[in-house]
């Protein structure tokens, strides 16, 4: 089982990490930069693998160093990823969200596509959203 793991693009830039926190029971994941379809589908089977190896029910996704939209990975995000995730255990998504305007509204999008799947909250710090996530008992 992968505790801590980092995804770089072709020239070596890494796009994502994530890694397993308190325990194992939260995965606190961080996304870096202009994302593609491609590095969303590939960070988000990266969870899914996560998933498969020991199921967690809570998830920090922090978008704060995002640039950008990714829009583009909306349908695939709400479609395919997030039924996958809720069939394995997710249960609660602390949302990072970042400080450019277009990677914000895709977040805020991303949110309202797949509200009731999961219960989820946005925050500005990662801090904050630790803390909603270590406060919530299963």
């Amino acid at each position: 089982m992968e505790q801590k793991v980092k995804l770089k693009k072709v020239f070596g830039d890494v796009f994502f990490e994530a890694e397993r926190v308190h325990g194992g029971d939260i995965v606190k994941a961080r996304w870096f930069g202009a994302q593609s379809v491609e590095t969303v589908m590939e960070g988000g089977y990266k969870f899914l693998e996560m998933m498969a190896d020991r199921p967690y029910a809570k998830l920090l996704n922090s978008n704060k160093e995002v640039v950008g939209s990714w829009d583009m990975a909306l349908g695939w995000a709400q479609n395919e990823w997030t039924p996958k995730m809720k069939e394995g255990g997710l249960r609660f998504l602390a949302q990072v969200v970042p400080s450019s305007i277009y990677a914000s509204m895709t977040i805020e999008s991303l949110v309202q596509k797949i509200d009731g799947e999961f219960e989820i909250r946005t925050f500005k710090e990662e801090a904050d959203a630790e803390a909603w996530l270590l406060s919530i008992e299963d």
